[in-house]
């Protein structure tokens, strides 16, 4: 008898192309359960909590009254956050503040002066810099919210009773205890 026979089989029982895909899915099978290699869940297992302050710029926001709203929010005390299209939970508000809208007025003598925009369609826009306190934990790559890292410039939806807007991380950093 034949190592191979005409057909291309093993023996005239196995097909080499069926043999060689069992050797295929034997071997990714083993390379999944017994070779893991390094990566794993974002959020490290035993990693400790801890208490960190995250600044979010917010540009633009269009509200009746910006004013009322900042008191709002400020009385609220706690916002829920979504991170990349998933929620990660209620954080505490520590502060925020209503930025001025300014604009750029060039003076007689070369200058630019900032000054309080006149325009009247800016009433109801209003940028903000909101502070936010939470437990992250803290990995050799960054701070960890869930299963979501979070750094300077990433994009945080912050959602409420009566609000739902987008800010843009610009410092996150611990808090002393």
């Amino acid at each position: 008898m034949a190592l191979l026979d005409s057909k291309g089989r093993l023996f005239g029982k196995v097909s080499i192309l069926d043999l060689g895909a069992l050797l295929i899915i034997l071997g990714v099978v083993f390379g999944i359960f017994f070779l893991p290699g390094r990566s794993g869940s974002v959020a490290q297992i035993g990693s400790a909590m801890e208490a960190i302050e995250v600044e979010v710029l917010v540009r633009g926001l269009s509200v009746k009254s910006p004013e009322t709203f900042v008191a709002e929010f400020q009385g609220s005390e706690t916002t829920s956050i979504v991170i990349r299209n998933q929620p990660f939970a209620n954080v505490g508000i520590k502060s925020i503040e209503l930025l001025p809208r300014t604009t750029p007025v060039p003076q007689p003598d070369g200058s630019v002066l900032p000054l309080n925009d006149p325009r009247p369609e800016v009433q109801n826009i209003g940028d903000f810099r909101i502070v936010l306190t939470s437990e992250a934990q803290k990995t050799d790559n960054g701070y960890v919210f869930g299963n979501n890292k979070v750094k300077i410039g990433h994009t945080l939806r912050l959602e409420g009773f009566n609000y739902d807007f987008n800010g843009s991380v610009i410092d996150i950093r611990a808090v002393e205890k």
